[in-house]
């Protein structure tokens, strides 16, 4: 049986950490990407491998476009060097990065940042990468359960999210055809260090946000992670083009 690989954008920390590593529980080789962390990508790469499955690291900026042709080209070097192979089976559009800021104080820099990495990158890194990426595969890509109950502060952000959902559906649709499978983990609030990490160092920010969760806590990394790695599975293999909510039951 020939070993997939899933490549996590963002996997150096957070929900794309704990995503790559439930893939590779699942038996799936990663290819997580960061930005800056590098030590922290590495260590990933560390856990993953020392549970017996394949891994790497490689550094991408997902908000600047003009450098996705040459992380192709790093990625298919990789993989033909380590697997034997220049593809992927599933792409995980993870990274990002929160900004709070009210509608009436966003700036254009502020919009442009958020557009770039949340929306445009994840547009066309996933463009670029689709040569490279295998038939009857899958893509999931993150979404925010700020699309369907608003939060002061998160008007952009959210925004580029229901963007991406969109888009969900229109990549389903036009790579049904290659049995390639798309869908989007919308996650709730989840203690991690997205926004300023306020969920992980203010109790009484938690506590607040947990009295309006149907299973009254926030959500941990955890919580996502095996989320992502199921649509990534043959048990999700009639699952396509949905959006996937994992709140806890947040705001019903």
């Amino acid at each position: 049986m020939v070993t997939q690989i899933a490549l996590v954008t963002g996997g150096s920390r957070g929900l794309g950490r704990n995503s790559a590593l439930a893939l590779a529980k699942k038996g799936i080789d990663v290819i997580v990407t960061y930005h800056s962390k590098r030590e922290e990508a590495e260590a990933v790469v560390q856990q993953i491998e020392a549970g017996g499955r394949k891994a790497a690291a490689l550094q991408l900026d997902a908000g600047l476009i003009s450098s996705f042709d040459g992380f192709v080209q790093e990625l298919t070097g990789v993989l033909r060097g380590k697997w034997d192979r220049g593809t992927i089976d599933y792409l995980v559009n993870n990274a990002g990065f929160g900004i709070g800021a009210s509608f009436e104080t966003t700036t254009e820099e502020q919009f442009d940042s958020l557009m770039n990495v949340h929306f445009k990158g994840v547009f066309f890194l996933t463009q670029k990468l689709l040569p490279h990426l295998e038939d009857n595969g899958g893509i999931v890509n993150l979404s925010t359960g700020l699309t369907r109950f608003a939060s002061n502060g998160y008007s952009a952000y959210a925004a580029m999210k229901g963007a991406i959902e969109v888009l969900t559906k229109y990549l389903a649709k036009e790579l049904g055809d290659r049995g390639i499978r798309v869908n989007a983990v919308a996650p709730g609030a989840i203690a991690t260090d997205f926004g300023g990490g306020v969920l992980k160092s203010n109790q009484t920010v938690r506590d607040q946000i947990s009295s309006v969760i149907a299973l009254g806590r926030v959500g941990e990394a955890d919580d996502i992670g095996g989320v992502v790695a199921s649509l990534c599975s043959p048990e999700m293999g009639w699952v396509n083009a949905q959006r996937i909510e994992a709140s806890g039951g947040m705001n019903l």
